[in-house]
């Protein structure tokens, strides 16, 4: 999107069906020999990619999407057994789709206190506190990590939070870092004191 009274230069059209429209053939293109290509082989190309981008998305929804949403559904139900406040979940890595399935979930068990707080590891280990958004608002946390922690690392971390282990949070107050679980539930639980 532009901002208002800007006109774009450039249209993105990256989509499946832009995709699937250039292989159509240009009005003036020939081949080696002055030949317009076939449409017949054009359309074998457009259907294989659109074979492709539907056995891939297929793939993503069976093997990652559907038991990411049963394992946010365990996080959920057990969440009382991270924090007696029932507001952090804890997943058993990072990486997975949870948003939807946390909002969806919490509409499905009538939970209440909404979540405010998913505890999971990075790719290095590391553990992350993430807040959760206001359904609907990609910027909006429902709480986030306390104002005086934002953009702070490290070892001058720690000193503010008093908390070890503690790596970063984010300068938007979204999401943490600490060396272990302990730590980014302690993390989670400060911010939730302080509300």
């Amino acid at each position: 999107m532009c901002p208002e009274g800007v006109e774009p230069v450039y249209k993105d059209t990256t989509g499946l069906s832009s995709r699937v429209g250039r292989l159509n053939p240009r009005w003036n293109e020939v081949d080696g020999d002055g030949n317009p290509p076939s449409y017949d082989e054009r359309f074998e190309v457009a259907s294989a990619m659109c074979g492709d981008d539907f056995i891939s998305v297929m793939t993503k929804v069976i093997e990652s999407d559907i038991p990411a949403r049963d394992i946010v559904k365990d996080a959920i139900l057990s969440r009382k057994e991270v924090d007696p406040s029932g507001e952090i979940i804890k997943l058993p890595n990072g990486g997975l789709p949870w948003k939807s399935y946390v909002y969806e979930m919490e509409k499905e068990h009538s939970i209440d206190p909404l979540i405010k707080f998913v505890l999971y590891t990075d790719q290095a280990g590391m553990w992350r506190v993430q807040a959760v958004t206001v359904e609907g608002k990609a910027f909006e946390n429902r709480l986030s990590l306390p104002e005086e922690w934002r953009g702070v690392r490290d070892q001058d971390l720690q000193g503010v939070t008093n908390i070890p282990g503690s790596r970063f949070v984010h300068a938007a107050g979204f999401i943490g870092g600490n060396d272990t679980f302990e730590g980014a539930l302690e993390m989670a639980r400060v911010a939730l004191n302080r509300k």
